[in-house]
């Protein structure tokens, strides 16, 4: 009898190789949670132009950004798990991906074997979005173990100190025009079906505001990482980037909440893609706020969370 926590993070190709990703992307571009478009219209589309163009592209990204010790988001989501293991000694800690491996069922299942009678399933994104905590949720409860799921935790206030803290070290050691708050964009039809996500970025900069010694009027949020020709949740990124210095406000710092491990999206989009065409535009400083990563204070966040949602059921 032993209570288990599986913590779940997006996932990751096996290597920066092409045929790697390609098969990453097929998986996670064919999930219905992510791309809603009828299957006999997306897939002929997906397997015989998006495939083919952006395998390669993608790949040489995940080239800049890979480390020794593997995909950034996987080496710091382990960090994160063998953290939040030695805080709850007694517990089976665990940590899955939605796409690729470890895989989510198969990770339940050897949790189950191993004698876990309830898993408390805690998807490692603040905020919910279909098209990132639903498929979690989907995946697990295809299994056949108990579940405590947390659906979301960007109003806990530990978090969002946590949060405040980060950012206003960084704003503290610099001199800066603007704070963007930077959310992972997701399609605005999602919104318009009744997708919580946008309701919910909106008050966690709210929030986490209340925390920072920082002047409202330079605090901005912002949504990143569009993908394809349909109209995502605005301002974007890059557009806000450029505007900015058009106005003026050449000195920029950036949090991304929506990665609570660096990633593709932060180290390649933003410290490369981004920081490119803001330097372009005629920026001068451009700075992010690293994510949690292997933040202590963030690790204990996620284990009092856990113990406290086997007590209250909280999230569900």
């Amino acid at each position: 009898m032993q209570q288990g926590l599986l913590l779940v993070n997006l996932g990751s190709p096996a290597s920066p190789k092409t045929a790697d990703v390609k098969s990453y992307l097929q998986e996670f571009l064919s999930d219905q949670n992510v791309i809603e478009m009828p299957k006999a219209f997306w897939q002929p589309l997906l397997r015989g132009i998006i495939l083919p163009m952006r395998s390669w592209r993608s790949a040489t990204f995940y080239q800049h950004s890979w480390t020794n010790e593997g995909s950034p988001l996987i080496v710091n989501t382990q960090k994160i798990t063998n953290q939040v293991q030695k805080l709850l000694p007694t517990w089976n800690v665990k940590m899955a991906m939605t796409y690729k491996q470890p895989d989510i069922q198969q990770t339940l299942q050897n949790m189950k074997e191993s004698g876990c009678t309830n898993v408390v399933l805690l998807p490692l994104f603040p905020q919910y979005t279909q098209s990132t905590t639903k498929s979690i949720i989907e995946q697990a409860q295809l299994s056949d173990i108990p579940l405590t799921i947390i659906k979301d935790f960007y109003k806990e206030a530990t978090y969002q100190k946590i949060l405040a803290s980060q950012i206003q070290a960084q704003w503290d050691n610099d001199t800066y025009d603007e704070l963007f708050i930077s959310y992972h964009s997701i399609p605005t039809a999602m919104v318009k079906h009744g997708d919580p996500y946008q309701n919910e970025c909106e008050t966690t900069t709210k929030q986490v505001s209340q925390y920072l010694n920082i002047p409202q009027d330079k605090i901005k949020t912002v949504y990143q990482s569009k993908f394809g020709p349909m109209p995502w949740l605005k301002p974007y990124l890059k557009n806000s980037l450029m505007q900015a210095v058009e106005m003026g406000k050449r000195n920029i710092l950036i949090a991304t909440p929506s990665f609570v491990v660096d990633c593709l999206e932060t180290l390649e989009e933003d410290y490369v893609q981004n920081y490119q065409t803001f330097k372009a535009s005629g920026g001068n400083k451009f700075q992010l706020v690293p994510p949690m990563n292997d933040d202590a204070r963030f690790s204990k966040f996620l284990a009092d969370l856990a113990l406290r949602s086997v007590n209250t059921n909280v999230g569900n």
